[in-house]
């Protein structure tokens, strides 16, 4: 049987259902057992996602992106100009 990733607008939506539930009355144990998670999931989930609307979700994503693509970048540069410096010294 395989692990099922769940993407984070599922996340995002299953911490909400847990959030009604609780509001109607459903003790939060039992609410997370409807949503079909488990405790700790629960919990790691709101620790990241808490609070955090699709749109939210969207931005994150995106600002994650750019920062993986900036990363890239300098540590390409940085890859370059130690390389530059070898040549310079004569050491190739």
């Amino acid at each position: 049987m395989g692990i099922k990733r769940h993407k984070p607008e599922e996340i995002v939506t299953k911490l909400r259902q847990v959030e009604v539930l609780c509001g109607q009355g459903m003790p939060r144990i039992d609410a997370i057992r409807h949503v079909q998670i488990t405790e700790q999931t629960f919990y790691r989930w709101r620790k990241q996602y808490g609070g955090m609307g699709t749109d939210q979700l969207k931005e994150l994503k995106r600002l994650q992106k750019e920062n993986d693509r900036l990363r890239r970048a300098v540590s390409d540069l940085t890859l370059d100009k130690l390389i530059l410096s070898e040549a310079a010294r004569g050491n190739f």
